[in-house]
């Protein structure tokens, strides 16, 4: 293992440790690893990293404790409307590591040169992916930026919505021959990572898979076998 490799793996204890400290105590963790109530909290405040031996077996005890869809479940919170507010699986930096720890793992080998989504939800989740994978990423807005000659635009209709949106994006931040992984919190109608294949498209870049946090409805199937390329989602609504 490299030295790169075993920090990121400390890393990855750290993280665990603090998704846990939402639901155990110190207590809790103290009984399921063994380790003194002060060592926890020092881990979980960042004051100190786990050995490289005691991060491997930390990884062994605390892993059957973390479901990564059930955590984000959690923190869906519907209104008397049925709509529901993802920000606290945005805002929670240590799931959404580990969440993009998970991905990047499935796209390590397949030469991704950029994380593609839209703003402004979609941000945090793709820039936690780009940060893994070591590539750029870049995202579409819905106006221009001033300052920026020429753009990539798309329109679209977005689902019930009777009105046409358009996406931007800088012509710069992608060229062809870029593998592009799409990447969004939440995904509806499926119109806006259309509109993102299309960018692709005009670029000549190559999307190679997509990702989404949350999908309402069945259009993460109708996308794959629209575009033929890996279409992953973490939790189905």
């Amino acid at each position: 293992m490299s030295q790169i490799e075993a920090v990121k793996e400390k890393l990855r204890v750290v993280r665990i440790l603090k998704l846990l400290k939402k639901t155990y105590t110190y207590d809790d963790l103290s009984k399921i690893t063994g380790l003194p109530i002060t060592v926890l909290n020092r881990y979980v405040r960042g004051k100190v990293l786990p050995s490289t031996d005691r991060a491997k077996e930390l990884l062994q005890m605390l892993s059957p404790y973390i479901n990564i869809e059930e955590e984000v479940r959690r923190r869906i919170e519907f209104d008397e409307h049925g709509l529901f507010d993802n920000m606290k699986i945005l805002s929670d930096t240590a799931l959404m590591s580990l969440i993009a720890e998970e991905i990047a793992s499935k796209y390590m080998g397949k030469d991704v040169s950029k994380v593609l989504t839209a703003a402004t939800d979609g941000i945090p989740l793709a820039v936690h992916i780009a940060d893994e994978l070591n590539v750029d990423v870049v995202y579409a807005k819905k106006k221009k930026e001033v300052g920026v000659e020429k753009f990539y635009e798309v329109n679209y209709v977005p689902s019930a919505s009777g009105s046409v949106m358009t996406l931007y994006l800088p012509q710069w931040a992608l060229k062809k021959g870029d593998n592009v992984l799409i990447v969004d919190d939440v995904i509806r109608s499926g119109e806006t990572q259309r509109a993102l294949i299309d960018m692709c498209k005009q670029a000549g870049a190559v999307p190679i898979g997509m990702f989404f946090l949350i999908s309402v409805g069945d259009f993460v199937d109708k996308l794959r076998e629209e575009y033929n390329i890996p279409v992953d989602v973490l939790v189905r609504l």
